[in-house]
């Protein structure tokens, strides 16, 4: 199977935290990372169609496919370790109310989350996964 990259905002305390979480939770080692604020995140954004100034938008890329916001996340649940594939059921919840929660929470995850200067630098055993 192929890796599966995971584009965040770097610069966010919620993103990072989430980024912790798949790299504690993916003991396949699966999911790649890269921040949108890399060269390579500025080309999977441009190349998803995600512009710069909206509310900030997760983006995984998955067998050559793009996936934002909640579709994003749902797809990444499937990576994880057991049990959360599970939240992948959340598909049968429309895009559109899915997507809406995502949007409230993206708005304000600088608020709620704080906002760091520069992009977190990984853990030595982590450094691989990071492109």
């Amino acid at each position: 199977m192929t890796d599966v990259v995971l584009c965040y905002d770097g610069v966010c305390g919620l993103c990072n935290a989430a980024v912790r979480f798949v790299l504690e939770h993916d003991t396949r080692g699966r999911v790649k990372f890269t921040a949108l604020q890399s060269p390579l995140g500025e080309r999977i954004r441009i190349w998803a169609g995600v512009a710069a100034d909206g509310p900030g938008t997760m983006i995984v890329v998955e067998r050559g496919r793009a996936y934002v916001r909640s579709s994003a996340a749902l797809r990444l649940a499937r990576e994880l370790d057991w049990p959360y594939p599970l939240l992948f059921c959340g598909v049968a919840v429309p895009r559109a109310l899915r997507d809406a929660v995502y949007n409230f929470i993206a708005r304000n995850r600088y608020r709620w989350f704080g906002k760091h200067d520069s992009c977190a630098v990984p853990r030595a055993e982590w450094k691989s996964r990071f492109l």
